[in-house]
């Protein structure tokens, strides 16, 4: 299954002004923007398995080598099918910093250990837990159409690929983006949810979209078990679309105990305080940014030095946020297309040293590297 794509493109980011007083403020721990030397975009590889699936959407970075998961190489996975239809694709792919890129999990609808509403369609929730644990999200279709849409539910696989336990039901209703955090034998993920009332709302926006806690205990060689499971945050903006499936909440990053989110139908990054420890919803939490350069944020991940970086839906750039809300940078990572760059991002995964961004685009089906020249 294995195949090699040297890195075919490389291009200078186009770097914007985002105005004075955004550029006086403090992006991070040192005061500067983590996207300041980060000029140059280079497609990685392919991320169309043998299977054809198309639409990458998650993205996270290996940090450990174990069993088939390789230490600096990035799993994404695939959202729909090599027909294209959206909520059907069941494949995972790890691509290596060289440009190499094999199959990592083809996932069989009809053989899962336990209930997934719906069957599967892999979305943008995508961790990888310590012990080689990959947890996934699935919002699935029947058709590639939202009218089919089904609540899904997040699959557990070893690092060897083979799925070992699903978590439905508790709230899990369309998981959208998931980050993780792992303490000890103890993980939580923090999941967002896009189809409550979503389906049945035709196409109107419904104020109920959801992020979820849920709490996991390591059991070694067993899938670790799910503890509780807690909503801490709620009354998101969700809606249908016929281009995109669904609009809701969906990156979310976690600094210290805050959770920020990307509130893509309303156009802004959202915080919701005590994410680790409170018992109940903070409703959408503070508005950290709104406007100005997002641009329906989707992907959603901290930088090392604490700042917020976002992915818009609506063109092809990525966005850099301090943590009191001044946007303090800005890079275009795809302008391709009309308009420029427009549904092309969606995950993104940040690696420390040196400082880069690896990010899925849909309109070529790639992983690239947003790094130093």
């Amino acid at each position: 299954m294995a195949s090699r794509l040297a890195a075919t493109v490389t291009a200078a980011a186009t770097i914007m002004a985002v105005g004075s007083a955004a550029s006086a403020a403090p992006a991070g721990r040192d005061g500067a923007p983590f996207l300041g030397p980060l000029h140059t975009v280079t497609t990685i590889a392919s991320t169309v398995p043998d299977n054809g699936d198309l639409n990458p959407y998650g993205t996270a970075l290996i940090e450990r080598s174990t069993g088939d998961l390789h230490r600096g190489s990035v799993l994404v996975s695939n959202f729909n099918n090599s027909a294209n239809q959206q909520g059907t694709g069941t494949t995972l792919v790890q691509v290596d910093p060289d440009g190499s890129a094999e199959l990592f999990a083809r996932i069989d609808p009809a053989h899962l250990p336990g209930p997934c509403p719906g069957g599967v369609g892999l979305t943008t929730a995508l961790s990888v837990l310590p012990g080689g644990w990959v947890v996934v999200g699935s919002l699935p279709t029947t058709d590639g159409t939202s009218a089919t849409a089904r609540a899904g539910c997040l699959l557990v696989l070893d690092s060897h690929g083979e799925v070992r336990e699903t978590i439905s039901g508790h709230g899990i209703n369309g998981p959208w983006d998931m980050t993780a955090r792992s303490c000890g034998d103890t993980t939580d993920l923090f999941v967002t949810n896009v189809l409550n009332g979503t389906v049945a709302a035709g196409g109107d926006i419904v104020r109920r979209g959801t992020v979820l806690r849920i709490t996991l205990r390591d059991r070694g060689d067993r899938p670790p078990a799910r503890v509780s499971t807690t909503e801490i945050g709620s009354g998101f903006a969700e809606k249908t679309d016929p281009a995109a499936l669904v609009i809701g909440p969906t990156g979310v990053g976690l600094r210290g105990s805050t959770l920020y989110v990307a509130d893509t139908v309303d156009n802004q990054v959202t915080a919701i305080p005590d994410a680790l420890t409170r018992r109940g919803s903070a409703g959408t939490g503070r508005v950290v940014t709104s406007g100005g350069n997002l641009n329906g944020p989707l992907g959603l991940a901290i930088s090392p030095r604490g700042s917020v970086l976002t992915v818009n839906s609506g063109d092809g750039n990525i966005v850099e946020t301090t943590p009191g809300g001044d946007q303090v940078a800005v890079r275009t990572l795809d302008d391709s297309g009309t308009p420029p760059g427009a549904g092309a991002l969606f995950g993104l995964a940040v690696a420390e040293k040196p400082g880069r961004v690896y990010f899925v685009d849909d309109a070529s089906n790639t992983l690239n590297l947003l790094g130093r020249p």
